[in-house]
């Protein structure tokens, strides 16, 4: 049985350090210096400040109840011992004592204003992948052996970071598009399209990734002989569930690049934008959703046995 609240935590997680590393880098590939600096389309500093701080908290609490779970005992009642053992004599546990110490890095950075917004960005978006690989210890990748697991934490690592610029995208997006309240809309606008056709490029490259090791991940967790197990096991059903979200993310990605930032385009030079943003909205709300119940499927899906090594 699988504990709901193991799996949430590992969600908000993989949710939390995502969308840290990909608005990070959103706010460099996508914006310019100027942007940057004026905190155009969102505030980077206090922004990634917060949520480093709710990894660092994810992350400790996740930590308690992998130790509670060692312990066999409740988050309230788990030993000292038992985190020490944790953190000293697991890799699960360096994992974790490498990710706290990177997302306090991270804040510790958001607290000065040493760094300018883009060196802010690159230096914050480094730590939180650095974060963000950490995880792959606490799931199928870390436990698996030989050269064969060199390989499979490498593909799991790019996979993730890969899929954190597309989360990342959205929502940068998503602050791009909301409601106006500095009287700047008009310029907000025009800055939204142009990031638009910039994501285009770094989500082919994201989406190329994504597709490329889930396709290496999958045939190590599932291999050749084991693929009539994803019609008759949890893993199987969670996995395809998975593989038609990213369809659907796919195809709402398509309609994004080649009809809807076309049609913002024109109804920028008509003056006229209000039914262009209402169906990027939609779009993103959308996008964002599927992202969210991807990540939902991957959390349980890491605490279940793959065909792979079922009998």
């Amino acid at each position: 049985m699988v504990d709901p609240f193991l799996v949430a935590t590992r969600f908000a997680l993989f949710a939390i350090l995502m969308v840290t590393v990909g608005l990070a880098a959103f706010n460099i590939y996508a914006l310019d210096k100027a942007e940057r600096n004026e905190g155009a389309a969102f505030d980077a500093r206090g922004t990634l400040r917060v949520l480093s701080t709710l990894g660092i908290v994810a992350s400790v609490i996740g930590m308690l109840m992998v130790a509670a779970a060692m312990d066999g005992v409740g988050i309230l009642s788990v030993r000292g011992e038992m985190i020490w053992m944790l953190i000293s004599e697991t890799d699960i546990g360096i994992a974790g004592i490498v990710r706290i110490c990177a997302l306090i890095l991270a804040l510790s950075l958001c607290l000065t204003n040493r760094l300018a917004p883009t060196a802010l960005s690159a230096s914050v978006g480094l730590l939180t992948s650095i974060a963000l690989a950490s995880l792959v210890w606490t799931g199928h990748a870390g436990a698996t052996e030989a050269a064969i697991g060199h390989l499979h934490r490498v593909s799991d690592i790019v996979h993730m970071i890969a899929a954190a610029l597309w989360l990342g995208g959205i929502a940068g997006f998503a602050l791009l598009l909301r409601a106006p309240t500095d009287g700047h809309w008009g310029n907000r606008l025009f800055m939204t399209h142009r990031s638009l056709d910039h994501f285009s490029k770094v989500g082919t490259v994201a989406v190329a990734l994504i597709i490329f090791t889930g396709l290496i991940n999958s045939s190590i967790l599932v291999g050749p002989d084991r693929i009539r197990l994803l019609l008759t096991t949890t893993y199987g059903a969670l996995l395809l569930a998975k593989i038609v979200l990213v369809g659907l993310m796919l195809a709402l990605a398509a309609q994004n690049r080649w009809r809807l930032t076309p049609q913002l385009a024109i109804d920028l030079e008509n003056g006229s934008t209000v039914d262009s943003v209402a169906a990027l909205r939609r779009s993103m709300v959308l996008e964002g959703s599927a992202a969210l119940l991807i990540l939902g499927l991957v959390a349980w899906l890491g605490l279940l046995e793959p065909p792979a090594s079922m009998l």
